[in-house]
């Protein structure tokens, strides 16, 4: 019987061939918005590891919405020939091809984090940070957006629905909006973040308004038969399951098939009560699919094929994403499908590859794993 993890699923005519997803994981090396060979390679190897899904990195629908200068863009249309090529490197290494749209509103205008230490963004780095309302991250007000207005709200939503449009032109399969982690779309949701008095703050449904917008504006775009995706942080600071509950309500009217669950990010900081362990944000897309019915996907700590299985077959989410884990093995899903006892393990990896990995373990009929070096597998 093959295990629930590496069982098929079916998302409107998308199917993936396994519950394994690739997480969105920014590179930093975009140029001017366009991927680059660092891309290629890393979507390559990732693909080629045997995940159903990869889901490229937070993709900006504007200059604006950049976090760094180095992210990759779609705000225009000359964009979308250079991001056809990284759906041909992933379609060919056997995966699913899935983009992520963001816009980084107050999070923008940043050094990478491993350049953390070079607190002035490069000059390069001159763009206006936007927000629902003029508040900084944190209290000593660096990053103040300037508040939007509503002219910049409806040119953000047009972004948006653009992009998703550019999306299904490279080729793309699923498109997941980042409505997560103290980015745009999250700032509006949060009244800790949106001050506004207009249709755009103040009540629960006000809101919610902008993600709202932003989705039908992408469904009109983003063909029926494609999948929909949106990252929520299902608690935060002030905020809590229930109204994660009560929002994913309201998108499933607006045909989003997928909640990407996850957690904090809105001041910067994990939710309150958050305790970083294995897993320590699967309850919430347990929750979320057990209330609502709609498809969710678990991340966060989830790096042992025994756990990912159980996550699955236990009903507590339809997939599973994995991020850091799979820079440190790409290989992990073939890795995990031989853990879990698959008959053909390999089958997960391109036939160029799973040929020779076949023929691979046959080279060693005889021998065991052993501590010794030149003998083990």
């Amino acid at each position: 019987m093959t295990p629930h993890l590496f069982s098929p699923l079916q998302i409107r005519e998308v199917r993936l061939k396994n519950r394994i997803v690739v997480s969105p994981m920014w590179q930093y090396s975009g140029v001017d918005g366009r991927p680059t060979s660092t891309h290629v390679v890393h979507y390559g190897r990732l693909a080629e590891g045997g995940a159903g899904l990869v889901i490229q990195e937070g993709t900006t629908v504007s200059r604006v919405g950049r976090g760094t200068v180095g992210d990759l863009g779609l705000w225009d249309d000359s964009l979308v020939p250079h991001h056809a090529r990284l759906v041909e490197v992933v379609e060919s290494g056997g995966a699913v091809p899935g983009i992520q749209l963001i816009h980084a509103g107050r999070k923008g205008r940043r050094t990478p984090p491993w350049a953390a230490h070079e607190h002035e963004p490069p000059a390069s780095a001159d763009w206006q940070l936007l927000g629902p309302s003029a508040l900084p991250i944190t209290a000593n007000g660096s990053g103040v957006p300037a508040e939007m207005s509503i002219r910049d709200i409806e040119d953000t939503v047009t972004a948006f629905a653009n992009a998703a449009r550019r999306a299904d032109e490279a080729g793309y399969e699923v498109l997941e909006l980042q409505a997560a982690h103290g980015y745009l779309i999250h700032t509006f949701l949060s009244p800790l973040s949106n001050r506004r008095t207009d249709r755009y703050g103040g009540s629960t449904a006000n809101r919610l308004r902008f993600l709202v917008e932003i989705v039908d504006r992408v469904r009109a775009v983003w063909p029926a038969g494609k999948a929909l995706f949106v990252r929520l942080s299902c608690v935060d600071v002030e905020w809590t399951i229930d109204q994660t509950v009560e929002l994913v309500r309201e998108l499933q009217q607006h045909g989003v098939d997928v909640i990407d669950c996850s957690s904090g990010g809105l001041t910067g900081v994990p939710a309150p009560g958050t305790k970083t362990d294995y897993g320590y944000q699967v309850p919430h897309a347990e929750e979320i699919r057990t209330r609502t019915g709609l498809t969710t996907m678990a991340v966060g700590y989830i790096v042992h094929a025994a756990h990912a299985q159980a996550i699955v077959e236990n009903g507590q989410a339809d997939l599973v994403a994995l991020g850091r884990e799979l820079l440190h093995n790409p290989h992990w899903p073939i890795d995990a499908a031989r853990k879990l006892g698959l008959t053909d393990p390999y089958a997960q990896a391109p036939g160029r590859i799973s040929h020779w990995l076949r023929k691979r373990d046959e080279s060693f009929p005889d021998l065991v794993p052993s501590t010794e070096g030149s003998r083990q597998l």
